[in-house]
């Protein structure tokens, strides 16, 4: 306690901190967390259904979680010895401590994470912002990348499709929070559904009870007190990312990945643009793309 704090501050402190629910732990699955120089990270894990199955490592995107892979962990449980990280901010991961949520911070981390797991090489998945993470982790780090798996990479566009406007201008000074004052009476579920229509291409077939785990982890997140942060600055980094040019720019360290690198897009993508995915079929080097028509985002 420092001399100038009053007897009891503590307590009341996190007394009047705001009540944060648990996350969410489906069947099967585990959650530790992983201390690191400078941040703590939150990872799930499914137990590998036998010994010596490869390892794999799950990246989520913008407002997302380790959660948003939980159902394609299950799927391939028996092909691959998977976890997911949470980033810092995200999901259960508190902010890091340097407060840097760009591309390059959140590639830091996984690097981090790999480095100090002793895991890797890894089959490296991600989706959307964790994709133009896994793609410059998988540029300067060739050593911890078996295989790269790229799911709506956020690699830089030259015209942003319409859809993806709003999301874009969370990047603004002062756009978040006139967002969250004119959406505070919003409630979890009108959040929820929101962004289900803008990532997914048939939003009807989320089963009532994914919406209901969907609604859950909103509320949940919406009662952290650094989420509208954690978003804003990520989506700066992201805006920031699309605007390096040289060998630090997202499309000429694609051209230096050397993983096998499989590229999926949805046609009904209403964040990235599926006229990008000739361009990242063309940058990586070695390179398959499997297009599915119906999906959105998340495909």
């Amino acid at each position: 306690m420092s001399s100038t704090e009053l007897p009891g501050a503590r307590a009341l402190s996190a007394a009047m901190a705001p009540k944060v629910a648990t996350v969410r732990v489906a069947d099967g699955e585990k959650l530790r967390s992983v201390s690191l120089p400078g941040l703590t990270l939150t990872v799930r894990s499914r137990p590998p259904v036998r010994a010596g199955l490869p390892p794999a490592l799950y990246v989520h995107g913008l407002g997302g979680s380790s959660q948003n892979w939980s159902a394609l962990m299950a799927q391939l449980e028996d092909r691959v010895d998977g976890e997911a990280l949470d980033l810092p901010g995200f999901g259960d991961s508190p902010p890091p401590d340097d407060g840097n949520y760009s591309v390059t911070g959140h590639a830091r981390a996984v690097i981090r994470f790999l480095d100090a797991s002793a895991r890797g090489p890894v089959h490296l998945l991600g989706n959307s912002l964790g994709g133009a993470v896994c793609t410059r982790v998988a540029a300067v780090r060739p050593d911890l990348v078996r295989t790269l798996t790229l799911v709506s990479p956020a690699l830089p566009e030259l015209r942003v499709q319409r859809s993806a406007v709003p999301t874009a201008l969370l990047a603004l000074p002062g756009v978040t929070g006139l967002f969250a004052r004119m959406t505070k009476d919003w409630s979890a579920e009108r959040r929820t559904r929101g962004v289900l229509a803008l990532c997914y291409g048939d939003p009807s077939r989320v089963t009532d009870e994914a919406l209901r785990h969907a609604v859950e982890e909103m509320e949940r997140r919406m009662s952290l007190p650094y989420f509208w942060d954690a978003m804003t600055r990520s989506a700066r980094g992201i805006v920031d990312a699309y605007t390096l040019g040289g060998q630090q720019g997202l499309w000429r360290q694609a051209e230096r990945v050397l993983a096998p690198t499989l590229l999926v897009y949805g046609r009904k993508d209403l964040l990235i643009s599926y006229r990008m995915a000739p361009k990242a079929a063309a940058a990586f080097r070695d390179s398959r793309m499997l297009t599915l028509p119906e999906a959105g985002h998340v495909a």
